[in-house]
């Protein structure tokens, strides 16, 4: 059978009869000629039907033709400087393979606009639209200069387990399941896992998967299940180690998306630029004056909230002019148990977060690797050692100082496309009242 052709292959098949494929984007019909519109994931062509040049199958079938249909065209490509990417298609024949029910739910076109709720109820339309395609394209590139780089610096992907005996992090916000009448959990993050493979001489791994977090937000930057891609790394000195990676990291997923997306970034009209390096670091204890001097005061050993997170934003606009920074050495009392705190000064610890745009991005540092203060710190936090004993054993037999973080996909996709939802980054997004499709 020969090959149906993508729309960017048609430049080199001019005078060359070709199958092309795809969604009907739209039709017009002007009397002696019409025009059919065919999208597919390459875009948009043109396929021009002269009423004398044509058979009487093609006339009939276009005069039929709905929006979104699925249609089959043989044809002539032939040069077009008036028509859409300058080739046109005339038809040799053309052929309905599936035909749409109308009206439209939604109109792929834009020509009607939607709002989320509409287009989440029915995402296979939405995602006909060239410009959320083109999110997901660029959210692949992103992918591949991310996993590209961390590959190039001897990471090996692994894939750690999504269902839980335990709750890593304490809190509630997790989902419970039953697991052959055992009560089990959704994973909120693969954390403990990763640091196994520390423990296990691994020395540099990645995860890229699914977390779930069961709290009850219903903000832009929050989705109940997301994605992460969450490296670990042994033999760190600290935690700027983990930055140093992260900030290359992100730089050459940027780098990628704009070799790779030009034509995506047009679509969006957007225009990346790579972040300079190194991004700014903030630390505690002295975000307290920092936020002070901007007129907003930050109780001591609390976390960042909204306006903090804002100002900071503003203060690394203005003082270093870059979007990203990173938040170090967090109160300890607000960080999990598995995190080091600093030597010289506990109260603090060697925690790392990343902000873009104003937004967390990431969350990580370096891990407490030494068996007798991990089991301190369990307990400091209230938990029970005993649940813990799967994880905190293998400590007791040497495991490097060791270190990494955990970056959000659809959040960081929907920040370097501006686009206000994170929802919008998922394919299929789920949230406290979305569990379809």
């Amino acid at each position: 059978m020969e090959e149906i052709l993508p729309v960017t292959a048609m430049a080199k098949k001019v005078g060359e009869k070709v199958r092309v494929a795809g969604w009907v984007h739209d039709v017009r019909l002007l009397g002696g000629i019409s025009f059919v519109l065919l999208r597919n994931r390459e875009g948009i062509i043109q396929i021009t039907v002269p009423k004398k040049a044509v058979s009487q199958q093609v006339l009939d079938t276009v005069a039929a033709l709905h929006p979104e249909d699925v249609i089959l065209c043989v044809g002539l490509v032939k040069e077009a400087k008036v028509a859409r990417n300058g080739f046109e298609i005339i038809p040799e024949s053309l052929n309905v393979l599936s035909a749409s029910a109308t009206p439209l739910p939604l109109d792929p076109r834009g020509v009607t606009s939607a709002g989320l709720d509409t287009r989440f109820t029915w995402r296979t339309l939405d995602l006909r639209r060239p410009e959320v395609t083109a999110l997901f394209e660029i959210q692949d590139a992103l992918f591949l200069g991310m996993e590209a780089y961390l590959r190039g610096s001897g990471f090996l992907r692994v894939f750690t387990p999504s269902i839980l005996g335990g709750i890593s992090e304490g809190g509630s916000e997790v989902f419970k399941i039953d697991y052959y009448g055992r009560p089990a959990f959704l994973r909120q993050d693969p954390q403990l896992h990763r640091q196994l493979a520390m423990a296990g001489g691994l020395e540099r791994v990645y995860d890229l998967g699914p977390n779930w977090r069961a709290e009850l937000s219903h903000t832009p930057r929050h989705m109940s299940e997301h994605r992460t891609i969450a490296p670990e790394m042994s033999f760190i000195a600290d935690e700027v180690d983990t930055m140093k990676v992260e900030e290359a990291m992100i730089v050459a997923g940027i780098s990628t998306v704009i070799e790779k997306c030009q034509e995506q970034l047009d679509i969006l009209k957007l225009d990346l630029m790579v972040p300079k390096t190194p991004f700014p670091v903030l630390s505690f204890p002295e975000i307290y004056q920092t936020l002070k001097d901007h007129g907003h005061v930050l109780p001591e050993d609390s976390d960042l909230d909204r306006t903090s997170e804002k100002l900071l934003t503003e203060h690394v606009k203005t003082e270093f002019d870059s979007d990203f920074f990173f938040v170090n050495r967090f109160p300890s009392k607000i960080k999990p148990f598995y995190v080091m705190h600093v030597d010289e000064e506990p109260r603090f610890a060697r925690s790392v977060d990343l902000v873009y745009k104003g937004v967390e991005l990431s969350s990580g540092g370096q891990r407490e690797h030494r068996h007798d203060r991990l089991m301190a710190q369990i307990k400091e936090k209230g938990m029970n050692p005993d649940e813990l004993h799967w994880f905190t054993e293998p400590f007791r037999y040497g495991i490097p100082p060791h270190g990494g973080f955990s970056l959000g996909i659809e959040r960081f996709t929907a920040l370097l496309l501006n686009i206000e939802n994170a929802k919008e980054a998922a394919l299929f997004a789920r949230d406290p009242e979305t569990l379809q499709p």
